[in-house]
């Protein structure tokens, strides 16, 4: 017999499900509630770039780009000729497109989606954008339908946070990708709790926000199954960009609850972070995981071992500025 909360899940996969189906049949847009525009306001190319996608790259994927991302991860994975990729969460197919360009007619991406509606657009979207090296299954993150280490990187846009149990998803990535194997994910995390009245929301989960795990936990799940050497990219303050961008929809969604855009502005983070398995975890129990390192930490305090890099083929030249940590994925942190 199903237990109250694992049937409460439940009801939330099939409130995203739902919800999702009549975003991809275009009856609905958006996320964080009933009204017609995409996730951050205007159109859904805007949306991209104001990401960090560029405009060069999604011209011509118009029917796959429906703007519901918080995140532009596939330039993070570095992707090279001939490599697996798999896409948690592929929607109508943009990031599957973006990865199948970069590994070639050699390589080969997966897209995983719960959604029949999604699957049904982003097979008709490969089908006419010419993609013979890409695939779209019908699955659960938390059961991928994908043999074990069979995938060279792993992303996901702004989905993870709508599944219910976390950290099955992180083992599930954790199985397939190869020893040495690769992920970068653009996701929601919270620095802080959220009023009740948000978290109960429905469209604030579809929307991306309740569904979020506390930040701490999120990436404490990360390392528990064995996904280690996190760098994190991007963290921004999504619902304050949602303000600025959407403030109608953004005020409706706070109005509806009687929340003040105070109670939880700076607490809805959008994260863009890499990782990668490795073979071998270094053990120590002086050893601080980087998601507690914090802005006050003096640097005179850490020390910078060099550890096996998953992401070789990274030639950035530069940390952005928004990098809470600063630190490469290179090293592990320690604190005397």
């Amino acid at each position: 017999m199903m237990t109250s909360s694992a049937a409460n899940a439940e009801s939330r996969v099939a409130e995203v499900r739902e919800k999702y189906g009549k975003i991809a049949q275009g009856r609905v847009e958006g996320c964080c509630g009933p009204s017609p525009t995409p996730c951050g306001g205007g159109s859904a190319d805007a949306v991209s770039q104001s990401l960090g996608y560029s405009k060069t790259e999604i011209d011509g994927l118009a029917d796959a780009n429906l703007g519901l991302g918080c995140g532009a991860p596939i330039d993070h994975l570095k992707l090279q000729p001939g490599e697996h990729v798999l896409d948690l969460g592929s929607g109508a197919g943009i990031d599957v497109f973006l990865a199948a360009k970069r590994v070639g007619p050699d390589g080969r991406v997966i897209g995983v989606d719960m959604t029949p509606e999604m699957l049904h657009k982003a097979r008709a979207n490969a089908a006419k954008l010419g993609f013979s090296q890409v695939e779209f299954r019908e699955g659960r993150l938390e059961r991928l339908p994908v043999v074990d280490a069979s995938i060279d990187a792993a992303t996901s846009n702004c989905v993870i946070n709508l599944v219910p149990d976390k950290a099955a998803v992180f083992r599930e990535v954790a199985r397939v990708l190869k020893p040495g194997g690769r992920l970068v994910i653009s996701d929601i995390v919270l620095d802080g709790e959220l009023p009740p009245a948000i978290e109960k929301d429905v469209y604030a989960y579809v929307g991306c926000i309740s569904g979020a795990m506390q930040r701490g936990d999120y990436f404490a799940a990360l390392e528990a199954a064995g996904l280690r050497d996190v760098e994190l990219l991007k963290d921004v303050d999504y619902l304050g960009a949602m303000m600025e961008a959407a403030p109608e929809q953004t005020a409706a969604l706070l109005e509806r609850n009687g929340v003040a855009a105070e109670a939880v502005l700076g607490k809805v983070r959008s994260v863009t972070f890499r990782a990668c398995k490795r073979e071998e975890r270094a053990s120590s129990k002086n050893i601080q995981p980087l998601r507690n390192r914090k802005e006050t930490d003096p640097v005179e305090k850490v020390q910078l071992r060099k550890l096996p890099n998953c992401f070789a083929n990274d030639g950035d030249a530069e940390k952005p500025e928004h990098d809470r940590w600063n630190c490469s994925n290179e090293f592990d942190v320690r604190f005397d």
